[in-house]
């Protein structure tokens, strides 16, 4: 069983790289790139060259290319010691056109070109747009080079950087003595209460394990999981940061900083990380902290975009197995019957009807004649408001239950080994729990791991209509701003949920039923 589940685990971890794959094949490849400023009014209002050097530096952020200005490559070599910083005034202006450039700079401005034309870049110099004696706007002379990055690269760095571990060599600086602490009483709460932490200094978070009373009650920032920054969808946030951090109204409470400063806040002091000189550059935080560990996250409401679809999705999966399934075994036993022919009727109406049609359907029902919310508010959240998105998202569920429970209870009841039972003396109602509805439940119990983990994506119409905040729009939302990382890094974690549920349906499966095994046997 064991060597089964690792052949599986290998073959889908595989499975999810080709998936990346193939998506960044499309994302980088088959779109065009132009399409991410369609939205940007930044880049519309731009004119002349600082429009052209835009449309690079994003094309660099979103992962196209490798974008290198002239001014980049001497600031390099001032870095490196090669170039002092009175050399660098006189060569790192370039001319309005390459007959004004200075006789220092040209030098420079040559080795700059064959250095990156011998690493397989573009050149690209833009000569100024001038209007009477002055530049035009944005028309400041350009020199750059590009090249876009291969597929092979760029998914090295993709995964390269999927986990990463804090250490206390992640801060560059000289923050004092670097090394790592164990409390039992927190300083977040004053040192009085008995809380165990485990406190960094030079590791990227302040707090790398730390307890506090939300459920899963222990917490750690020693793994971080890195499945790409979104550029519009949430700009600058990682896509695993934006699906699992809390949403909705700030929760405030009494603070006691650092320093010993009491505010009412919502800051949460457990998700400090290091940003450098901030004590220096921000009086607010020289009051608060005592030192540069002063980013924070803050505490809100609502559940994260991941939260409000897992709880919608898993009440509306565990009431869809609890009904689907005796209907199911109900329309099998009463084959032809009224019963049977009801729900047969259920199934093809459900399948029939487009979702959205029925879903709008429910909408008005439920809001004008049961005067249920028909949307999500999640700064006047009711309990109420779980109710019609649960109800849509069930009953295509229970259909489909209904009609492979039905399907496999029938082909049960037709098979051989329930003639024998008969002549063996069995009761119909023995027949049909001790064999029939164990044998016709295999297949659906393993679809139920699926089932469950999926309830972590979301339903992407059911939450559009609703207006849920949850994560079932964020691939539609990502793909209609052309957010690259947000598309990439929803489409890993979407292979990734779909190679475990599988993994666990099979171990489920074996366990229900012993027959099944998938241990190799040695002939």
């Amino acid at each position: 069983m064991a060597k089964y589940i690792l052949k599986r685990l290998a073959f889908g971890l595989f499975s999810s790289v080709a998936v990346v794959a193939i998506v960044m094949i499309m994302v980088y490849s088959m779109m065009d790139r132009n399409l991410i400023f369609a939205k940007d009014s930044t880049y519309s209002h731009m004119s002349n060259n600082a429009k052209v050097t835009y449309k690079y530096q994003k094309w660099e952020e979103y992962g196209y290319i490798d974008y290198v200005t002239y001014a980049d490559y001497i600031n390099g070599l001032v870095a490196n010691g090669e170039l002092t910083e009175e050399e660098k005034s006189s060569v790192i202006s370039i001319g309005k056109t390459e007959a004004n450039d200075s006789a220092a700079a040209k030098e420079y401005i040559e080795k700059f070109k064959s250095h990156y034309t011998s690493l397989g870049y573009e050149v690209e110099r833009l000569a100024a747009v001038t209007l009477g004696k002055k530049y035009a706007d944005g028309g400041q002379p350009q020199l750059f080079v590009y090249k876009d990055i291969p597929l092979g690269n760029r998914m090295m760095k993709y995964f390269s950087n999927l986990i990463t571990i804090d250490n206390i060599d992640n801060v560059v600086g000289d923050i004092g003595e670097r090394g790592i602490s164990f409390t039992l009483y927190d300083p977040v709460y004053g040192g009085e209460k008995f809380s165990p932490a485990i406190i960094g200094n030079g590791t990227q978070h302040k707090y790398l394990l730390y307890m506090n009373s939300k459920f899963p009650y222990i917490h750690q920032n020693i793994v971080t999981i890195n499945l790409g920054t979104s550029y519009s969808v949430n700009k600058g946030i990682d896509v695993f940061t934006t699906m699992t951090q809390a949403q909705g109204s700030y929760v405030k409470s009494n603070i006691t900083y650092p320093t010993g400063l009491v505010e009412e806040s919502a800051d949460d002091l457990h998700t400090t990380t290091y940003a450098e000189n901030s004590l220096a550059n921000n009086p607010v935080n020289a009051a608060r902290f005592e030192d540069d560990y002063t980013n924070v996250t803050t505490v809100k409401s609502g559940f994260s975009k991941m939260g409000y679809s897992f709880v919608i999705g898993i009440i509306a999966t565990t009431g869809a197995y609890l009904l689907g399934l005796p209907l199911g075994v109900m329309m099998a036993r009463k084959k032809d019957k009224f019963v049977d022919k009801l729900g047969t009727f259920y199934i093809v109406f459900i399948s029939a009807v487009p979702s959205l049609a029925y879903i709008f359907l429910f909408k008005a029902v439920g809001g004008s004649v049961f005067g249920l919310p028909t949307t999500f508010e999640m700064q006047n959240a009711t309990t109420l408001m779980y109710v019609l998105p649960i109800v849509s998202l069930a009953l295509p569920s229970i259909a489909n239950l209904m009609k492979w429970m039905r399907r496999y209870m029938i082909d049960q009841m037709n098979s051989d080994y329930v003639k024998f039972a008969r002549s063996g003396g069995l009761t119909e109602g023995e027949i049909f729990t001790k064999h029939i509805m164990k044998n016709a439940a295999i297949p659906i119990i393993h679809g139920i791991p699926g089932s469950v983990l999926g309830a972590l994506t979301g339903a992407i119409i059911t939450e559009r209509v609703y207006v849920v905040p949850g994560a079932g729009n964020l691939l539609t939302t990502a793909i209609n701003q052309y957010d690259n990382g947000v598309i990439v890094g929803v489409a890993l974690f979407y292979a990734l949920l779909s190679v475990v549920s599988i993994i666990m349906g099979d171990i489920l499966m074996s366990m229900v039923d012993p027959r099944i095994s998938f241990a190799t046997k040695d002939r």
